[in-house]
């Protein structure tokens, strides 16, 4: 039987790919994400500045000795990707993506080819169940659970309401990792245009994707037991900006994105 891609309703992920001017999208995502730029013109900015924060992260991790990545919630690939930018540091790292849209593992296949001395995976799995995911990424035996780990949970949780407890499965998720190991995630806020992120969840909501923006607070609690790298938890333009960057030219309200890198001691 073949998957069932969702060509008929809008996905959160083929929205982001649509944000972030790529072709993989149709269009009831491309109707749906211009009504998030009605609401909120900045939303592409955002989504840029999201992926610039990915790739300084891990690179930030894999300069630190970290040689093993999983990046949950991968989405649609859109070079370059976490195993490009951390096999440019040192091409002995491993990465593991996973995700859980069917339309993802038909593009897999660009996300599996990485420096020969190194390995890449994918694993299909829902974030929300982490177990499963464990498993799953277990079972691609890429990953050394011995060694200190990468966890990259980019622009994920604001799409993992209260209900589905992801204070939990973040901790879940750690607790089976070794000391040493890192957490990086970003996290949509509506601390800067409330107004403007309200109307975003109503549509998400339309759209049977419920999303859930927090707090500065709230985002620091998923880092609780764990050593934040400074600056700490910051907006993602504002998280160690290239050297020579320059001032940035977008506003915090525009980015609207919570990030931060910690460790686990």
């Amino acid at each position: 039987m073949e998957a069932d891609l969702g060509q008929d309703r809008a996905h959160s992920a083929r929205m982001y790919d649509f944000y972030l001017g790529g072709k993989t999208n149709y269009a009831v995502d491309r109707a749906a994400g211009r009504e998030v730029i009605k609401a909120f013109p900045a939303v592409e900015t955002a989504a840029r500045a999201n992926r610039a924060y990915m790739h300084r992260a891990v690179r930030y991790l894999a300069h630190r000795g970290v040689r093993q990545f999983i990046d949950v919630g991968a989405g649609i690939p859109t070079a370059p990707n976490v195993h490009n930018v951390v096999q440019a540091v040192e091409p002995e790292c491993r990465v593991v993506y996973v995700d859980n849209d069917p339309i993802v593992l038909v593009y897999a296949d660009s996300l599996l080819h990485g420096a020969p001395e190194g390995r890449t995976g994918y694993a299909h799995a829902d974030a929300t169940r982490p177990d499963d995911l464990l498993a799953a990424v277990k079972a691609e035996n890429i990953i050394d659970f011995d060694r200190p780990i990468g966890l990259s949970l980019h622009a994920l949780l604001h799409f993992v309401p209260d209900e589905q407890n992801p204070y939990g499965l973040v901790a879940h998720l750690l607790d089976e990792l070794p000391a040493g190991s890192y957490l990086s995630l970003s996290h949509c806020t509506g601390d800067f245009a409330p107004e403007a992120w309200q109307a975003i969840v109503e549509t998400y909501a339309q759209r049977a994707t419920p999303v859930q923006v927090r707090s500065r607070g709230e985002v620091l609690s998923f880092f609780n037991h764990l050593d934040l790298v400074e600056p700490g938890i910051t907006l993602a333009h504002r998280w160690r900006p290239e050297p020579g960057s320059g001032p940035s030219l977008v506003s915090d309200a525009q980015v609207s994105l919570y990030v931060g890198v910690a460790r686990k001691p």
